[in-house]
């Protein structure tokens, strides 16, 4: 399974696995529909946010290993 990345783009995240949307909504992050998630990456979503990078980070790559 790939590795997430902070550099990787929302939608990318999404196309890897759309089921980590609600990795990103528990993170206070509605990314599905916005129009930032095809032109932003995690780290600049994250922060424009205020959502914690590294735990982010941590809950969508745990997520996407387990559903693989």
């Amino acid at each position: 399974m790939k590795e997430i990345t902070k550099d990787m783009m929302i939608y990318e995240i999404l196309d890897l696995n759309p089921e980590l949307e609600d990795v990103f909504i528990s993170h206070g992050m509605n990314c599905v529909g916005c129009p930032g998630s095809s032109a932003e990456s995690l780290e600049d979503a994250a922060e424009g946010h205020g959502a914690d990078l590294k735990a982010l980070l941590e809950d969508l790559n745990k997520a996407n290993e387990l559903q693989a």
